[in-house]
């Protein structure tokens, strides 16, 4: 059992019982000091926010000029694949009046006539909305950006990368290639 003497005396009344110390309270300490922090603190997160806010408003630029980037290729390249697609038209329209000869012309002017009306009027339906052929001629120099070579030969009286036959068109919208001019090239060395 514990003696008297033993046991300490915790009575909070008690003069001689010790308070615990406790940190200085907000109001002991210097108000200026808590007042510049307070606006140190104030200022860190208004730059933050400002910086957030400035990034937030370049990223909406950003996207806003990008959206209106892909509105106008959708609208110049939108139709690119129907225009590929009205190409062999085109094409079976052109082929059809290269092997009319006289006869044919004479026998069936009127089946002639419509024919290339219809021809014409493609052209210019594709014309109108910015797809032009692209028509090289012999002798031209091949262009791998607008032609595609189908054969290479030794022609005489030419040079190496010469046009010496076109056998199709080639068409672009706008500045896109859709088909390159199908051409054969002359492969004569200089000399």
């Amino acid at each position: 059992m514990a003696q008297p003497q033993d046991i300490q005396n915790t009575d909070p009344s008690d003069p001689q019982t010790e308070a615990p110390e406790t940190p200085e309270s907000p109001e002991s300490a210097d108000p200026v000091q808590a007042l510049e922090q307070a606006q140190a603190a104030f200022e860190a997160e208004r730059a933050e926010m400002r910086d957030r806010l400035m990034r937030a408003l370049a990223d909406l630029e950003n996207t806003r000029k990008r959206a209106e980037k892909d509105r106008r290729e959708a609208a110049m390249y939108g139709g690119a694949k129907l225009a590929r697609d009205l190409l062999p038209v085109y094409d079976n329209l052109n082929r059809a009046l290269s092997v009319i000869n006289d006869d044919v012309r004479g026998q069936a002017q009127g089946l002639v006539e419509g024919v290339e009306l219809t021809l014409r009027e493609l052209l210019n339906v594709m014309g109108r909305h910015g797809i032009e052929r692209v028509s090289p001629q012999v002798g031209d120099p091949f262009d791998p950006h607008l032609h595609e070579a189908m054969f290479e030969a030794p022609v005489p009286d030419t040079s190496a990368g010469q046009i010496i036959q076109v056998m199709a068109d080639g068409f672009r919208l706008h500045e896109q290639l859709l088909r390159p001019a199908q051409v054969g090239v002359s492969s004569t060395p200089a000399g």
